[in-house]
């Protein structure tokens, strides 16, 4: 039996990508197989994207919580809606930086860091302040 070989950066980022907007899913309670497909399509999209443009490696799990955001308000609607206002219309959270590592939602309305991507299962009713400018 040959040993198994270490995944590249590449391929350990966007399996890290998967899991932490799988466990955003999951903590929405929306992780149903369609959507699953969402991420798996935007994995496949990223890869190639990284493939092109090496140094995006770090992006890779922003961009795919943007992708799989985008493709279900197209579908379903509002993604991941915001825990923190608890009146007013319902919003969904954004991803920031639009394109930096170290991704979070962010509410754009409070001004707040709801959690990082991956972490909105802990997410409260709180919120850290957005750095100024991000708000």
């Amino acid at each position: 039996m040959e040993p198994i070989s270490p995944l590249s950066p590449l391929e350990q980022a966007l399996h890290t990508a998967r899991a932490l907007v799988l466990a955003d899913l999951v903590a929405a309670e929306v992780a149903e197989a369609d959507v699953v497909s969402l991420v798996e399509e935007s994995v496949v999209q990223r890869r190639w994207w990284v493939e092109q443009w090496p140094d995006g490696v770090e992006y890779v799990a922003g961009l795919v919580a943007q992708d799989v955001q985008d493709a279900l308000l197209d579908r379903y609607g509002r993604w991941p809606l915001c825990p923190v206002c608890g009146s007013g219309d319902p919003h969904a959270l954004e991803v920031e930086p639009e394109l930096g590592p170290d991704p979070y939602w962010v509410c754009h309305q409070a001004g707040v860091k709801v959690a990082a991507v991956g972490a909105l299962g802990s997410a409260g009713q709180g919120g850290t302040p957005s750095s100024p400018g991000s708000a």
